[in-house]
């Protein structure tokens, strides 16, 4: 499936597939074979011959995909190395004036992990409306399953909203612990990655490690803490451009045992992982993911994840 980079809504890719498959139909031929209304036809297919992905009718035919979203994918791709060389740029002038500062001027560098855990943990705290996270796969200061302080943050109505990548959902614990979390009213959605790691309370404090995974072990955990200036709003930009593109994982509500299953699938997760976090075999999840295709009406995971969405099922 196209990665959610603001290339194609899953409704447009969904309808591109089905018309890739018949080499060639009418709106109306069209519409029986997408399970979708005349007019909703109609409107898809004009989206996607304005994207330069269909041609013209009355027989409408699927046109090559590279060079009409070739050019928005670079145009997406630079738009997150512009964010990533802002963060960079402005990172180096701080350790460039950093002398010239006074100890409570913008930002605070903080040294080794113990530190590093309770500034996190005085973060959520002494938050009063939302906390933003970046989690990476290899937590450096704080596991999921230990972070007892946004249970009281969400218990006192803070706001959560947190990124994870890909593998640590594969990690024993982590997802459990997501689900539980998702349940008391985060928010979690997935990536296949994140480039830093990131915390932000009241859009108003980021913690932000400054140590690369490369050098773990090499010297001791270190991160700037960030109160307010240019910086602050270059990392939330980069939070909200990452939280836009992000796939939702969903908690596993009573009565509905197979929406926890679709949002591990549309995130990316293997059927052997999901299994895992089921405790149902490979060929269960395989077997309810059929199900649930035959349900929708469709014959693919693309499929199923553009009925998800339409019917709410997500």
């Amino acid at each position: 499936m196209v990665e959610r980079l603001d290339l194609l809504p899953a409704s447009e890719e969904h309808a591109y597939r089905v018309l890739l498959r018949m080499a060639g139909a009418g709106a109306d031929e069209f519409a029986e074979q997408a399970g979708i209304g005349p007019g909703e036809a109609t409107a898809l297919l004009a989206r996607l011959q304005r994207k330069g992905l269909v041609s013209s009718g009355p027989t409408f035919h699927a046109l090559p995909p590279d060079v009409a979203l070739g050019e928005v994918l670079l145009r997406e791709q630079e738009s997150l190395e512009s964010a990533r060389q802002l963060v960079a740029a402005l990172s180096e002038e701080y350790r460039r004036n950093t002398r010239r500062r006074s100890a409570g001027h913008l930002v605070e560098i903080v040294v080794g992990a113990e530190t590093l855990r309770a500034r996190l943990r005085e973060m959520q705290d002494s938050a009063h409306d939302e906390i933003l996270w970046f989690c990476r796969a290899n937590p450096l200061a704080m596991q999921g399953p230990d972070n007892a302080e946004e249970t009281s943050a969400l218990k006192r109505g803070v706001r959560y909203r947190a990124i994870y990548e890909r593998a640590l959902l594969e990690k024993p614990g982590e997802l459990a612990s997501i689900v539980e979390a998702v349940g008391m009213g985060e928010q979690a959605r997935a990536l296949p990655a994140l480039p830093v790691r990131l915390a932000i309370a009241d859009r108003s404090l980021a913690i932000c490690p400054l140590v690369p995974d490369a050098e773990w072990g090499m010297a001791e955990p270190s991160a700037a803490v960030i109160r307010s200036g240019e910086l602050l709003g270059a990392m939330m930009a980069l939070f909200e451009s990452y939280w836009e593109r992000a796939t939702p994982v969903l908690g596993e509500a009573a009565g509905e045992p197979d929406r926890l299953l679709l949002s591990l699938v549309v995130a990316g997760m293997p059927d052997k992982s999901i299994a895992t976090h089921l405790g149902v075999s490979k060929r269960t999840v395989q077997r309810r993911l059929d199900r649930l295709m035959a349900v929708a009406g469709v014959d693919s995971r693309a499929g199923l994840a553009f009925q998800a969405a339409r019917r709410g099922w997500l």
